[in-house]
């Protein structure tokens, strides 16, 4: 007797229209339990568009169509309220500019308490502080009991990157967004930011949709790969297949573009039409 698994997150036919142009036309993916899909492509292929469309933070005048399930329920046909459950508690998001992203005038830890008392009200402000100095300690923010009163300014940008981490994983969601979260960091910071969220995913058992435009930081975080170009998605495989035998001439030229130390220097890199 054969069983099969649903996916945690499965996206059919996703379109999504600012205008008389699809900026995404028809687009399909899944996402089961503990795993990561890496979505990759170049600035205005759709990325950012699909995360969104996700959590339903589209503007109102956005045209979304197709079906957006998760956990068997389809997130396009909820009511504003009961999406607003699944918002920072089921499915959370980490974007990619921690300074736009954190509101400068408001203390790290109420911001992250914000979260925790959203999804959480009838905890006390004790127990509320407990969970937002947990959270931080498993970001490896330093010194959290000291700390939990700066205000983002008072931190680095990859101090400034985990607090949005803290953020979004302080509620235990099931479902993690992250829209390029290294794209603003340097390299060594970068990497740290990576191995962070490896952790937690391993942790936690957290399904995770990682976006970017850099092919080789997927390669590090993700299991499987789609590949976005003008709104549609035009290759998927498992991170190894991609990389080792990518089947659409997009995806090549992609790979192309970013050298390696085999890059043969006397040669320009491949561009992208």
């Amino acid at each position: 007797m054969s069983t099969s698994i649903q996916p945690l997150l499965a996206v059919q036919n996703l379109s999504i229209a600012f205008g008389e142009r699809p900026a995404v036309d028809r687009i399909s993916f899944s996402i089961n339990e503990g795993e990561t899909l890496g979505l990759v492509g170049e600035s205005g292929s759709g990325k950012s568009a699909t995360s969104l469309a996700l959590l339903r933070l589209l503007p109102p005048s956005t045209r979304v169509t197709g079906y957006l399930g998760f956990a068997g329920e389809d997130l396009v046909a909820l009511s504003e309220r009961a999406m607003r459950r699944h918002r920072g508690r089921n499915m959370a998001m980490i974007f990619q500019e921690p300074m736009t992203a954190l509101n400068p005038v408001m203390p790290i830890g109420a911001q992250i308490a914000e979260a925790v008392e959203a999804h959480h009200p009838s905890l006390s402000r004790r127990e509320v502080r407990e969970r937002v100095l947990e959270s931080m300690h498993e970001v490896a923010l330093p010194e959290p009991e000291r700390r939990i009163r700066d205000y983002p300014h008072q931190f680095s940008g990859g101090q400034r990157q985990r607090i949005l981490i803290a953020m979004a994983i302080v509620n235990r969601p099931r479902l993690l967004i992250a829209d390029e979260p290294t794209t603003a960091l340097d390299v060594t910071v970068q990497a740290q930011i990576l191995a962070l969220l490896n952790r937690l995913r391993r942790t936690h058992n957290l399904s995770m949709l990682f976006i970017s435009h850099d092919l080789a930081v997927v390669s590090q975080v993700a299991d499987r790969v789609a590949v976005m170009q003008h709104g549609n998605i035009v290759e998927q495989a498992p991170v190894s297949q991609l990389f080792h035998s990518p089947q659409h001439p997009y995806t090549k030229r992609l790979l192309a573009s970013a050298p390696t130390m085999r890059t043969d220097r006397t040669q320009p890199l491949a561009t992208l039409a």
